[in-house]
């Protein structure tokens, strides 16, 4: 069969759904295969990736539900494919499992999430209530890392640099989209990484490497399981203190205007853009409104919002879900006395317009 070069040669705008977005940017990032189990709204990455996969080389697997492409998502990495692998709703529920197991390895695995309403089955349209799931959902202490993305030029970019974060400092980690930015269509510009001296980090493997165990080579141990609890504290103490050294590395986040900001409107993905648009009109008509939106969701950039927020009268926390962002920014202000707001609508999407009417109530 014919194998194309490359993807992408150079770059160029075009015209794309987000699920097709992200085929695109994994296939440009040199991933290798791919995990997955149909759900909706992700199915469309798989259905993309499938038709551009053998072009270049690169495969696929169905596997028989969610839990198993999380778990073959591992063994890939194990045998050092730059493997990955998308979901939403109830199989991010059941990829916690395997996820939980990449935390405690060290394993960069890589999960595109294209969040829908819940609990449970719910709708399959869209929803920001995988949050609090994708940043903590594993039964341990979250270390993991996630881009959240307002659109499509965030979900080829985020895609492409989850697998360099991941593969960098060996954490599993997410690229937190939405059905929204799944099935709708927008201007983006893709690129070959090369273009953009984007080197991608190798992908190396951590079992079936040539050599004798302890002769040729260091021993590889791998544990999930430990029989003692000192075992298991100590585990723990090291990689917390590894995640916490590399956080202020990895923290990313995007502002306007916070400077003499009164009111600080803090959302996060795609939400992000009705904040934005709202700020922009407040501030025509008179109102010191700023905005704030953390790009990375875990770790996340508190530092940086409690300076802003210390400097305003008001915080207004906008999202597609019933608190969950606000848990974090409460959490991460501890100590704050900036009051704190909010305006939520779970599952439904978020206007500039109703966004504006709420901030005008706060005067």
């Amino acid at each position: 069969m014919f194998m194309a070069p490359k993807p992408i040669e150079g770059e160029k705008r075009v015209f794309m759904t987000g699920n097709e977005v992200v085929a695109w940017a994994a296939t440009a990032a040199g991933a290798e295969i791919m995990y997955g189990y149909p759900i909706t709204p992700q199915n469309e990455i798989m259905h993309y990736w499938t038709r551009m996969a053998p072009k270049y080389g690169r495969k696929f697997l169905q596997t028989e539900d969610e839990i198993s492409a999380g778990f073959t998502t591992v063994g890939g990495v194990l045998a050092g494919k730059r493997a990955f692998t998308a979901t939403a709703g109830p199989g991010n529920t059941l990829m916690q499992e395997p996820m939980s197991m990449a935390e405690m390895m060290r394993l960069p695995t890589v999960l595109v999430v294209t969040q829908r309403g819940g609990p449970s089955t719910a709708t399959v349209i869209y929803s920001q209530q995988e949050l609090t799931m994708t940043c903590f959902g594993g039964n341990g202490e979250g270390m993991r890392i996630v881009y959240s993305t307002s659109g499509h030029q965030d979900l080829y970019d985020y895609t492409i640099k989850a697998f360099n974060t991941a593969w960098k400092y060996r954490f599993p980690t997410f690229v937190l989209g939405d059905g929204y930015q799944s099935k709708m269509r927008e201007p983006v510009t893709i690129y070959d990484p090369e273009a953009r001296n984007i080197s991608m980090v190798p992908a190396e493997a951590y079992m079936g490497n040539p050599g004798t165990p302890g002769v040729d080579r260091d021993p590889v141990h791998l544990r999930n399981t430990y029989n003692m609890e000192e075992e298991l504290l100590k585990v723990i103490n090291d990689n917390m203190a590894t995640y916490e050294s590399i956080a202020p590395e990895i923290v990313e986040y995007q502002e306007e205007e916070v400077e003499d900001a009164e009111v600080l409107l803090i959302s996060h993905g795609i939400v992000s853009r009705a904040a934005q648009g709202a700020m922009k009109l407040l501030r025509e008509e008179g109102f010191k409104v700023g905005y704030f939106r953390p790009i990375t969701v875990r770790p996340f950039p508190a530092e940086q919002l409690r300076e802003r927020a210390e400097k305003a009268k008001c915080l207004l926390v906008i999202e597609s879900a019933y608190g969950q962002l606000k848990r974090i920014v409460t959490d991460s202000l501890y100590g704050c006395t900036t009051t704190i707001k909010s305006y939520m609508k779970p599952g439904e999407s978020v206007t500039v317009e109703e966004v504006v009417e709420k901030v005008r109530s706060l005067y």
